[in-house]
């Protein structure tokens, strides 16, 4: 897959998939927009590990009202225009219905919902301003395992994905007259920060073992999927909802 010249943003591209995913974009021939929320650092470190040059770091707190529409504004300034957008940031907040008390359950809906489902909904908005006018792109969101198998202990993340899932889809149907493509990948267990502490703790052996192949999937397998539903050749893959779950979680 070649991405030559193409302009792309990934958010929450500091660390994990989304970094995985702008190396891979930046290898095929994209310029790439590395989104961060807080940590500058790491943000700039993943650019530096880009092949390439000209790409840029871009800041937004997602979860702020707003902020999709000043980061695409910021994204397509800087890079002349936006072809890619993949929708990967994401908060995962420990939510056990009988562990919470009321402010705490609150909190956690009000919090993923803003970052895992309304920012991706309005940045796919904002980019559908820059990308009609240019004859078309590509979005992908990246959903979770999480949204058909259930997250008891996190029950606001799980049904912010199966929002995602369910919005992509929806979208996917208004755009295609647009020429505007939309993916979703629905990742299990993946070896990101955000699953450390479950697969170096003591499940993380049951978790492995979910797996025919006995391990869970890297950020660069989740970031081939990404890929594929964002390239030249996929727009009849429109809709999907591609599993990259290593068969832990078998759909019918």
């Amino acid at each position: 897959m070649r991405f030559d010249g193409k302009r792309v943003l990934v958010t929450g591209a500091s660390r994990g998939i989304g970094r995985a995913t702008a190396e891979g974009f930046a290898r095929a021939g994209a310029r790439v927009a590395v989104h961060y929320a807080h940590d500058q650092g790491a943000a700039s470190g993943t650019v530096r590990r880009l092949e390439g040059d000209r790409h840029v770091t871009v800041q937004a707190d997602l979860e702020q009202p707003g902020a999709a529409r000043d980061l695409i504004d910021a994204v397509t300034t800087r890079l002349g225009g936006l072809d890619i957008l993949v929708n990967n940031a994401g908060i995962y907040i420990d939510q056990a219905i009988t562990e919470v008390d009321p402010e705490q359950w609150q909190e956690a809906w009000q919090r993923t919902l803003a970052m895992n489902l309304i920012a991706p909904a309005d940045l796919i908005y904002w980019a559908t301003k820059v990308m009609i006018p240019a004859g078309g792109g590509r979005v992908v969101c990246v959903g979770s395992r999480g949204a058909f198998r259930g997250e008891p202990d996190h029950p606001a993340y799980g049904a912010s994905k199966a929002g995602l899932h369910a919005m992509a889809q929806s979208l996917a149907v208004a755009l295609a007259p647009h020429n505007i493509f939309i993916g979703v990948v629905a990742p299990g267990f993946v070896e990101t920060d955000m699953a450390a502490p479950f697969l170096e703790g003591s499940r993380g052996d049951a978790i492995r073992a979910q797996s025919p192949m006995g391990r869970v999937a890297r950020p660069e397998e989740v970031a081939h999927a990404i890929m594929f539903l964002a390239s030249d050749g996929a727009e009849f893959t429109t809709g999907a909802v591609v599993d990259v779950n290593g068969a832990t979680y078998l759909r019918t």
